[in-house]
């Protein structure tokens, strides 16, 4: 069944249960569904972009550190799927991209707190995403991200979570602590990965279940899809001697980051 018709009818039934406010200035789909990645217990996950705060007796409030301070979330069961719908301002997508601004990331403003997971979940998100009202909404908050700075940020972040993982893993190595050592040197190749990817414009570092299938639609030039499976499977551990491979897993990550472009 396609993606396509997967969808007929999202809106309909959003209208339906109240869930489509009269502001609203876009809906779309996102996550495995929009990037044709879902099985048959995934979840439909929507988001709806509004110029009033959404307010509904079933909605939960998830902390964002914006104005105001609260990202509305609805989760439904629509036949036997779950569908799980957030609900941003556009104000509130202002805001995150402001802190994404080329100025902000010039001036030395640190990536790791430039955006929370559910703030680059989001804004992630525009780019594979299945508009399904408010395209020219959609439209120029692409052109919005493509001129941000969020992939340095993205990269930047990732890259500086390597090189903690590879201190780590030489520090636990030098203590004799091997086995601490392998599961850092782990760490290390999924941040260099992700920053390779997202030097690619492929995004979604928060949810390493995806990673593979990340590599293969970025299919980057630096690295073949089967020696980075064979990193990510930990192919070539010898458990009898393990500093072995958290020794060549270190370099790789040192030579891998080289090649990345923030």
């Amino acid at each position: 069944m396609s993606t396509s018709h997967n969808l007929v009818g999202v809106l309909e039934r959003l209208r339906g249960e109240g869930l489509l406010p009269t502001d609203t200035l876009a809906v779309l789909c996102v996550g495995s569904v929009a990037r044709g990645w879902a099985n048959e217990r995934s979840d439909y996950d929507l988001v709806v972009v509004t110029r009033e705060p959404f307010a509904d007796d079933r909605a939960r409030g998830l902390p964002v550190p914006l104005q105001p301070a609260t990202l509305p979330t609805v989760g439904l069961r629509v036949d036997g799927r779950r569908w799980e719908i957030k609900y941003w301002l556009d104000t509130q997508m202002d805001q995150m991209f402001a802190k994404i601004s080329r100025e902000r990331f010039e001036a030395g403003t640190h990536a790791s707190r430039a955006l929370i997971d559910v703030e680059e979940l989001a804004l992630e998100r525009l780019i594979p995403a299945i508009t399904l009202t408010g395209e020219e909404w959609v439209e120029a908050r692409r052109r919005e991200l493509a001129e941000s700075a969020f992939r340095s940020f993205a990269v930047s972040r990732s890259l500086a979570g390597m090189d903690s993982a590879v201190e780590d893993a030489l520090g636990q190595l030098a203590a004799g602590d091997a086995e601490s050592a392998v599961l850092s040197a782990r760490r290390a190749i999924g941040h260099v990965v992700d920053a390779l990817l997202e030097s690619h414009d492929c995004y979604g570092s928060a949810q390493p279940k995806w990673r593979a299938r990340r590599f293969r639609e970025a299919d980057p030039t630096e690295v073949p899809f089967e020696q980075y499976w064979a990193l990510e499977t930990m192919r070539d551990l010898d458990p009898a001697a393990p500093d072995r491979w958290v020794e060549r897993t270190v370099q790789w990550c040192r030579r891998l980051c080289m090649e990345v472009e923030v």
